[in-house]
């Protein structure tokens, strides 16, 4: 059975992602995808824009000083351009871990990623985690 085109595409930002290929990741996004993270933290909020979203994941790398993994459990598609990436992050900040379940919720438009949705299992923990906005 071949890979539905949304699930390939899902697969290979998360790949891009985790090796820090940020050049694929942006070219899998329209210009103006925003990423809606929840939470009151630091990498919280409406990110909108491919360059926007970049400055917002090379902050999560910062912080955490590249000690930041995100295994991909599954991805479910419905064929009418929308996909949801459940997945397991985990990450290092100074004297603080963080291991959490997640998902993300995706939009596609002509083949490109245009809105991604961030679901977290315990948004007070991420918060924490990543340390109140300045």
């Amino acid at each position: 059975m071949a890979e539905h085109p949304d699930s390939a595409l899902i697969r290979k930002g998360f790949e891009a992602w985790v090796k820090g290929d940020m050049e694929t990741v942006a070219s899998l996004m329209t210009d103006d995808c925003t990423h809606h993270v929840p939470g009151e933290s630091q990498v919280s909020g409406h990110f909108k824009g491919k360059a926007n979203i970049i400055a917002m994941y090379g902050k999560m790398f910062e912080l955490t000083g590249g000690k930041m993994q995100v295994q991909l459990d599954h991805i479910s598609v419905d064929g009418r351009g929308h996909a949801v990436a459940a997945n397991r992050f985990f990450a290092e900040r100074g004297d603080r871990g963080i291991e959490m379940n997640g998902a993300l919720f995706f939009t596609i438009v002509g083949g490109k990623i245009s809105d991604i949705d961030e679901c977290v299992e315990d948004i007070e923990a991420s918060d924490a985690f990543w340390g109140q906005a300045e």
